[in-house]
C-alpha cells in the first residue's frame, strides 16, 4: 500500500503542476484581493478535487461519464463560468487603464467585513472552478484504479487517493499564493496589474471557449 501511495502521489504532483484554470484563478485572487484570497481560493479548489474523489468513490463520476446530456452540460457550465471570470478580469483590466483617481491601483489593506468576503469569494470561485471540470472526475475515473490496490476496499481506497491528492493540489496552489502574495507590491504596480489582468483574463476566456468549442464539437 506504501508504494502505491508514494506512485499515486508522484502522478498526482506530475499532474498538478501543469498550469489550469485553477492556478490561473490562484494567481488572478492573489492579484486582486492580496494572499488570503489566493489561499481560500487554492483551498476551495483542494475541496472541489476532494469532492470529485467522493463522487467517484460512489461511482458517479463514471455515470456521469456514460451519461453525454449530463457531462455536456457540465462542461459547458464550467465553460461558461471560466469565461465569465476571464471577462471579469478584461474588464478590470480596460477600467485600470482609464484615466481617473487610483486607476491600475490593485487592492489595498482591506478589513473587517471586506477582507471576510473577499476570502469567501475565492474560496467559492476556486470550489466552483474544480467542481464543473469533469476532467477532474474523469481522472479519478480513469486514473484511480490502476492504483488501487488488491484486496482493498475499493470506497476506502479511492477516498484515500482522493484525499492525497487533494492535499498535493493544496499545497501546490498554496506554494503559488504565498510565493505571488510576497511579490504583491511588485505585481500590483499599475502597468503590471494591468498586463496580468489582460492576460489572466485573455487566457480564462479561451479556455471557457475552447472548451465550449470542443464540447460542441463532440
Amino acid at each position: 500500500m506504501t508504494a502505491t501511495m508514494a506512485g499515486f502521489a508522484l502522478f498526482a504532483l506530475m499532474m498538478t503542476v501543469v498550469p489550469g484554470p485553477d492556478t490561473l484563478l490562484v494567481l488572478r485572487n492573489c492579484l486582486r484581493g492580496g494572499r488570503r484570497s489566493g489561499v481560500a481560493t487554492a483551498l476551495g479548489a483542494a475541496a472541489g478535487s476532494l469532492a470529485w474523489a467522493v463522487v467517484a468513490a460512489f461511482g458517479l463520476a463514471a455515470a456521469l461519464q456514460r451519461w453525454d446530456a449530463a457531462f455536456t452540460a457540465v462542461r459547458l457550465l464550467g465553460a461558461g463560468y471560466l469565461a465569465v471570470l476571464g471577462v471579469q478580469a478584461l474588464w478590470a483590466c480596460c477600467r485600470s487603464a482609464a484615466p481617473g483617481p487610483g486607476a491600475g491601483a490593485g487592492p489595498s489593506g482591506e478589513a473587517g467585513p471586506e477582507a471576510a468576503a473577499t476570502v469567501l469569494r475565492g474560496f467559492r470561485q476556486g470550489l466552483l472552478s474544480c467542481l464543473l471540470n469533469p476532467k477532474v472526475g474523469i481522472f479519478f475515473v480513469a486514473v484511480v484504479p490502476q492504483f488501487l490496490p488488491r484486496g482493498r476496499s475499493v470506497l476506502g481506497a479511492t477516498l484515500l487517493l482522493g484525499t492525497v491528492d487533494a492535499v498535493i493540489a493544496a499545497g501546490w496552489l498554496l506554494l503559488i499564493a504565498l510565493g505571488a502574495g510576497r511579490l504583491s507590491a511588485w505585481l500590483r504596480g499599475p502597468r503590471v496589474h494591468r498586463g496580468l489582468e489582460g492576460a489572466t483574463g485573455g487566457v480564462l476566456v479561451a479556455l471557457g471557449v475552447g472548451t465550449a468549442l470542443e464540447t460542441a464539437a463532440g
